[in-house]
């Protein structure tokens, strides 16, 4: 798969991620967009991430521009800190996906680059000189400053009395969170800790991982168990039984305790957003964060109305100062993980609810999704315009789920159905993975209904 990208930054397997190529981008981008002389970085925990970041520094080098590595750190970490010092930034991170594929996430002063900074950056991307190896300055202060701005907003007995598990994995945010929850008056129980890249997908939870969640959660008390993808701007929640709550709901819990007015989420995101009755309004993106952000951004042209943003995946973006029992939090639009993940823990803390009640008062709708990996993109693109095209091949492909009765182009091919369930299949902007995401009355219909869909999918691929 060539260097590309997708809905999130530049993707590709790390063998096509030269220094060459990693230079290249970072001398486009930073002749694409505005910057003052300094270009801040940092990077996951994935073994390729340290030889790229090198080759990004020494890009930049070339350029004239000085370099601040803040190592190991969050993306939504890098974000703030950028933002607050008036400087772009690259994150070196292939995200949720697996360690033999890699990536750059660009922000400039303002925050993620939009589509039109894609462009320019394509634009402005030639072979590089030769390049020097450079030893940029370090930053340790990035995630202290993170911390802050959830400690000016929560009180320190917050989490008192919750006993929560922390799976570490190869998180980059795992010894940030741990030390935030037990700051906040959790206890903190920290599990399955790995010196070796996990590819968590907080949106496709594979049975493993849920296998796990349900055990941790059988013998170890806990009132709940939280995570983040690997570069930590996705949340993972499971309540005291091991059950993941979707990310759209997390971030349904969030927007609402916060009083946001209107929420922009992407199509694949619940409908019981609508329903719920929480929101003024609620506006529906193609997938990806940059269409979310220039969505909350239009609807913040206007003074007044408190803008909220999340994915199906739970990265929360928040466009206003909320006001929290203890304090404000500020601004930040990129995806966060934190915020969805302390929200409605202080949400059940101070109501003394478990976290299934808050979700028990929403209505009924719940969501499944999965994906196949080796999937080309041109193929699945290749599939969705013939079920398109053909309303014959397309009743029989979604035979088991009976008659349709409505159908989305929006992004891939989103159908709704007679009985209103929802199916919606989209190629990957990220890897070579096809997506399946179902959605029913109740979680044993969205399962099975995506489990239909998948054996579809994998027969009519081959």
């Amino acid at each position: 798969m060539t260097i590309g990208f997708g809905t999130s930054g530049l993707r590709g397997p790390v063998a096509d991620l030269t220094d060459a190529i990693c230079a290249a981008n970072a001398r486009a981008f930073l002749q694409a967009v505005p910057h003052s002389g300094l270009l801040m970085l940092a990077r996951d925990l994935r073994p390729s991430s340290p030889r790229i970041s090198a080759a990004v520094a020494a890009g930049a080098a070339s350029l004239g521009v000085a370099v601040r590595d803040c190592g190991t750190l969050p993306t939504p970490a890098l974000a703030l800190a950028a933002m607050a010092a008036g400087v772009p930034a690259i994150m070196v991170t292939g995200s949720h996906i697996p360690a033999d594929r890699n990536g750059l996430k660009f922000f400039t002063a303002r925050g993620e680059i939009t589509k039109a900074d894609e462009t320019a950056i394509r634009a402005a991307l030639r072979p590089p000189p030769p390049m020097r190896p450079v030893c940029p300055e370090t930053d340790a202060a990035a995630g202290a400053g993170y911390l802050a701005r959830y400690g000016s907003a929560f009180a320190r007995d917050t989490l008192a009395g919750m006993r929560l598990g922390l799976y570490e994995h190869s998180s980059v945010a795992r010894d940030l969170l741990a030390g935030l929850l037990a700051a906040l008056g959790a206890e903190v129980v920290p599990l399955g800790r790995s010196t070796t890249f996990v590819p968590l997908d907080t949106e496709a939870i594979d049975t493993c991982t849920a296998a796990r969640l349900a055990g941790w959660a059988a013998t170890l008390g806990l009132d709940a168990i939280v995570s983040t993808d690997g570069d930590g701007d996705r949340p993972l929640v499971a309540d005291a039984a091991g059950h993941v709550i979707a990310g759209d709901i997390l971030g349904t819990l969030t927007a609402a305790a916060l009083g946001a007015d209107i929420v922009v989420t992407p199509v694949t995101s619940n409908s019981l957003i609508e329903t719920s009755g929480r929101f003024a309004r609620t506006r529906r993106t193609r997938i990806g964060s940059p269409h979310v952000i220039a969505a909350m951004a239009e609807a913040m042209a206007r003074p007044g109305p408190r803008v909220a943003g999340f994915e199906a995946n739970g990265g929360f973006l928040l466009g206003y100062t909320a006001e929290t029992p203890a304090g404000r939090i500020a601004p930040l639009m990129t995806r966060d993980a934190v915020l969805p993940i302390l929200v409605p823990l202080a949400e059940a803390a101070r109501r003394r609810l478990p976290l299934s009640a808050l979700v028990a008062e929403l209505p009924g709708r719940r969501t499944a999704s999965d994906r196949l990996a080796g999937i080309a993109p041109a193929q699945g693109e290749a599939l969705i315009q013939r079920l398109v095209d053909d309303p014959a091949a397309r009743a029989r492909f979604f035979a088991a789920a009976g008659p349709e009765a409505a159908i989305d182009r929006t992004d891939g091919l989103r159908l709704r159905f007679a009985n209103g369930a929802i199916a919606h299949l989209r190629p990957s902007g990220n890897a070579p993975e096809f997506r399946c995401y179902a959605e029913a009355e109740d979680q044993e219909a969205a399962d099975h209904l995506l489990g239909t869909t998948l054996d579809a999918t994998r027969r009519a691929l081959g």
